[in-house]
């Protein structure tokens, strides 16, 4: 799917800042997509955009809104639909990465039917897949892969090609979750794939390029993770990576939501995770290690990363604090 620009960014009814991500993660990575925000009377969230009307942002040219907001459940509030269907009679499109679909509110269907919208649920592939063929296709591609899930694998990729465009790099960010797929305005969300058409969904979305061209591909679960570790695989495979950027958080004693699972070495993750890329890509390999640090004081964090690149030889970054320019040095080898 493919996302018209710009956007305006609903925040709804947001309790706080964390429950307005969405919203702030499109605002941090792709501020020139973003006209303004819409924000309810009891929204306490704020992205530092200006607060418009429905009629203002349509006159400002906004092409869709966004659902900025994940709430409890996930679900498309009744205080909203007023405001949704505004959007969709004013020219807009609507785009949610919510668990509750807008294709299952029958007023926003009747509304953009009659009015010539689309609705997006970004969450939900709108296309038939192909199973993957394994051939090699042209052009360069990078991979977060992660010790865990929820370690900062879509920050990074977001910060490697922001990097790489900085540069001058032809590059594109190939997101693989519903955030990801907001931020970038196109993608495909993987854990909503039948699984064996995975990796054929992400051939497709990262297909053949000029030679010199990087994908930089969203990362999702990891391979040491058993709920997600199907998906971790399909990527890697439709990806056939040149390079991959393994992820970390290093305050957990075990896998996230699995305490009898404990954190898998860093070494172990390389390892493995070059394994797998290697079926489909011989020449696949790690180049570096992201870690998220945001758990450990300044100096502690810094002990820890020089700790960690003595032991493996690899740039050892936290994309946050440091930014990733030593990785992409790395993938500017390759």
């Amino acid at each position: 799917m493919e996302l018209k620009q710009p956007y305006l960014l609903f925040l709804g009814d947001a309790a706080d800042a964390l429950a307005a991500k969405v919203a702030q993660g499109i605002k941090t990575w792709r501020p020139d997509y973003c006209v303004g925000q819409f924000r309810l009377k009891n929204c306490n969230a704020d992205c530092g955009l200006p607060d418009l009307t429905i009629k203002d942002a349509a006159a400002a040219g906004a092409k869709t809104l966004v659902i900025g907001v994940a709430n409890r459940g996930g679900i498309i509030s009744e205080e909203w639909i007023s405001v949704l269907i505004e959007a969709l009679e004013s020219g807009m499109d609507i785009a949610a990465g919510l668990h509750n679909k807008l294709a299952d509110i029958p007023e926003l269907v009747a509304c953009a039917e009659k009015n010539g919208r689309s609705l997006f649920d970004v969450r939900y592939p709108t296309q038939v897949y192909p199973v993957a063929s394994g051939k090699k296709r042209s052009g360069k591609r990078v991979l977060t892969v992660g010790t865990d899930c929820s370690v900062g694998k879509m920050y990074t990729s977001l910060a490697i090609e922001k990097e790489m465009t900085d540069r001058g790099m032809d590059a594109d960010f190939r997101a693989t979750g519903q955030t990801g797929i907001l931020i970038s305005g196109g993608g495909v969300s993987a854990d909503c794939v039948v699984a064996d058409f995975i990796a054929g969904a992400i051939e497709t979305i990262t297909p053949a390029a000029d030679e010199k061209h990087w994908d930089v591909i969203e990362g999702q679960g990891s391979l040491f993770h058993a709920s997600y570790s199907g998906v971790t695989l399909g990527l890697i495979h439709g990806s056939q990576p040149d390079a991959l950027v393994l992820c970390h958080e290093p305050t957990r004693d075990h896998m996230r939501g699995l305490p009898d699972y404990k954190q898998p070495t860093i070494k172990a993750c390389i390892e493995l995770n070059q394994t797998m890329a290697r079926l489909v890509n011989p020449k696949a390999t790690v180049v570096g290690v992201s870690i998220n640090t945001s758990g450990l004081e300044e100096q502690a964090a810094l002990e820890y990363m020089d700790k960690v690149e003595s032991e493996i030889g690899l740039p050892v970054i936290d994309p946050f604090r440091q930014g990733v320019a030593r990785i992409v040095d790395k993938l500017s080898e390759i």
